[in-house]
């Protein structure tokens, strides 16, 4: 396969943003894990709003929750923004931040304890909720062999940067989206380890789901996975405690739908993954990631 190369200024550039980030990382790492927590939850809880994000925000919990009145969004919106401000900030610092230090707790973990000594894998799924990168730390201090999923940043310094933060606090293995990451993920199931996708964004070209009342397309990925190998879906769930404190919930295994009809039961099945993210926003709707536009076009007209 042949390097795409780039511009002399497109590389400087890339260089520039790398250097801003290692000093972000920097600053993160030599504060308190609370206090670097509460910086990144007030830099996003005062700079958010100002941007043109907001406007998806806003527009996402309005076709999510028409009946709520306006004082409960605001007070939603400014928490989310709180809430990712946070998980950005707490990203450098994952490491610190375990099951063994007391800031993880774990509802379910006989499930992931189980899971690190059978012969078959499974299909791990959640969505971007709290700080989702609590879910493969989870995974990883179970001693569950597991590839986990990404998006690559358009900086491949800053991607190579990323990758080691995560290599810091245990993962492994990963898998990038997209067609090579499709051959990792079977690759990986034939071997007998498990692989963890979130499944709560936009797909275009994914199976019509009821999601709030409305019809969103999602990836049919992970359901495919678990019926190819005859496994189930383990969902997965945070939630914030207090600061850069967390609880990780291991939910009852989704099983596939099995009727015969390949195409009907895995309409069905994507919609019980659906069905389960949707039950999580409702629950802890300020930890959920608003800031991407999960509904069509079409529901966003509606909403104006």
């Amino acid at each position: 396969m042949a390097v795409k190369k780039y511009s002399f200024f497109q590389d400087l550039s890339w260089r520039i943003e790398a250097i801003f980030y290692d000093l972000f990382v920097a600053v993160i790492r030599a504060l308190p894990i609370d206090t670097a927590s509460d910086l990144g939850g007030w830099m996003l809880r005062t700079m958010g709003p100002l941007t043109n994000v907001q406007n998806t925000v806003q527009r996402n919990i309005d076709i999510a929750f028409p009946d709520k009145d306006k004082a409960w969004k605001k007070r939603v919106i400014t928490e989310q923004w709180d809430n990712l401000g946070r998980t950005f900030a707490e990203f450098p610092i994952m490491d610190k931040i375990r099951i063994a230090n007391g800031r993880v707790e774990v509802i379910g973990g006989e499930r992931l304890e189980a899971l690190a000594h059978a012969s078959s894998p499974v299909v791990f799924i959640s969505g971007h909720l709290a700080n989702w990168e609590i879910m493969p730390s989870t995974i990883v201090d179970f001693n569950v062999t597991c590839l986990m999923t990404y998006r690559a940043a358009n900086n491949p310094y800053v991607d190579k940067r990323i990758k080691a933060g995560r290599f810091r606090y245990g993962v492994r293995l990963f898998a990038p989206k997209g067609g090579d990451g499709a051959k990792d993920l079977l690759l990986a199931m034939n071997k007998g380890e498990s692989v963890a996708l979130m499944n709560d964004q936009k797909f275009n070209k994914g199976v019509p789901t009821p999601f709030f009342d409305s019809i969103v397309y999602t990836a049919p990925g992970p359901t495919r996975l678990a019926m190819r190998f005859g496994t189930v879906l383990q969902p997965m769930s945070v939630e914030r405690t207090h600061k850069a404190r967390f609880r990780v919930i291991v939910h009852p295994p989704i099983t596939v739908d099995d009727t015969g009809n390949r195409s009907a039961d895995i309409e069905t099945t994507v919609c019980k993954v659906s069905k389960f993210v949707e039950d999580c926003v409702i629950k802890r709707p300020e930890e959920w990631f608003w800031a991407h536009k999960r509904w069509p076009k079409e529901s966003y007209k509606r909403s104006q």
